[in-house]
């Protein structure tokens, strides 16, 4: 069957991104695997895309990652421009089979209000379903809309009326690693955006008491480098001293840091990314939350780095503990864990991503988009 999909990956961040960015990435990594499928892909972004396609929607001009976390009064109409230039080419392209949507909430309510006029839609939920529990226990996609977990635990965890709405289960994929030569070094890793579920504040007092390196890599409040983020500090931006993450780091993880054994580098991307990954002891995702997809966790085992983190959501069902890496409850058994990395095979944490490839991810979503075709036409 040849087919015509338009994949929304939302305003917020290009395709791929370019230092933080899950969903970006998980897009990025689909697309190209569609494409060669030859399913031809239409990719509705911002920014500059990175990867190929046979069209591109762009209603947004910059990615809006910055003003994700601000004040619903401040951010609401960017989801929504973007989405109404997704409609506006929907309605001039019919040739349009399946739209493959990403973006939170915004990309269902919209479509699903379009009725028949839209294309069958399957949204990815690669979120916390917890926070949007008015939209997912009432939200009746008609036929028309439907939704796929990253994870069993995640759609364990949903609504009914949601579950109801579920058609599959894709677990997430990663690129795997390029064909570099890097030494490994003695440090811990947090990969993640510096908020308060990812727990970096547990990973540092956990280290200390460890004696073991750490490094923090990730954005606070889409500031990627940390002297934009001291300048703007200097300079009293209110709204930026208010945002949860920034408090959340000035006060909770930067006293923990000395810039040596336990210091935060900002956002990384591109080789350093890399570097800095392939190069780690272990990854730490000590989370808060209940992770659905955890991209950063197979990025990792993919490249022979166990992995120690709490036992909450996927994580699980993706950590072997004691043979990948090291589940665990709370912040003494973090650091208790640190000293029996180096017992662990690096080959048994790249083996154990053998079923989580892009080409994988790509054909159980080709096998939902028929299935709603063929829902459509009956």
């Amino acid at each position: 069957m040849s087919l015509t999909v338009l994949v929304n990956a939302g305003p917020w961040l290009p395709v791929p991104p370019t230092g933080y960015g899950g969903i970006e990435t998980v897009v990025a990594t689909l697309v190209p695997e569609l494409r060669r499928t030859g399913v031809r892909v239409v990719l509705a972004t911002v920014g500059e895309p990175g990867v190929e396609a046979e069209a591109y929607v762009r209603p947004v001009s910059e990615p809006r990652f910055p003003l994700i976390a601000a004040p619903y009064n401040r951010t609401s109409g960017v989801a929504h421009a973007h989405m109404h230039g997704v409609v506006s080419w929907l309605r001039d392209h019919p040739e349009v089979d399946v739209v493959h949507d990403h973006l939170e909430v915004v990309g269902p309510a919209v479509l699903g209000a379009m009725g028949r006029d839209a294309p069958p839609t399957l949204q990815t939920l690669h979120w916390d379903l917890r926070k949007h529990a008015d939209f997912y226990s009432s939200f009746d996609g008609g036929g028309r809309v439907a939704f796929a977990a990253v994870s069993q635990s995640q759609l364990d965890r949903a609504p009914d009326r949601l579950r109801e709405h579920t058609i599959g289960v894709v677990p997430l994929a990663v690129p795997p690693p390029p064909d570099i030569t890097v030494d490994k070094g003695d440090h811990a890793l947090v990969l993640a955006r510096i908020t308060r579920d990812k727990g970096q504040d547990v990973a540092a007092r956990a280290c200390a008491r460890a004696g073991v390196p750490l490094v923090l890599a990730g954005p606070v409040a889409g500031i990627d480098d940390p002297d934009e983020l001291r300048r703007r500090l200097a300079e009293s931006d209110p709204q930026l001293e208010q945002h949860a993450d920034v408090r959340f780091f000035v006060d909770e993880v930067a006293p923990l840091l000395d810039g040596t054994q336990r210091r935060w580098i900002g956002g990384v991307s591109g080789r350093a990314k890399e570097e800095l990954l392939q190069s780690a002891r272990v990854l730490l995702a000590p989370n808060r939350w209940a992770e659905p997809g955890a991209t950063g966790v197979v990025e990792a085992l993919g490249r022979g780095v166990p992995v120690v983190a709490t036992s909450l959501g996927v994580l699980p069902s993706l950590v072997r503990h004691g043979v990948t890496g090291y589940l665990v409850e709370d912040e003494t058994a973090l650091a208790e864990h640190l000293d029996l990395i180096d017992a662990l095979d690096p080959a048994a944490c790249r083996a154990s991503t053998a079923e989580w490839t892009p080409a994988a991810m790509a054909q159980r979503y080709i096998d939902l988009y028929e299935r709603m075709l063929e829902e459509a036409r009956t």
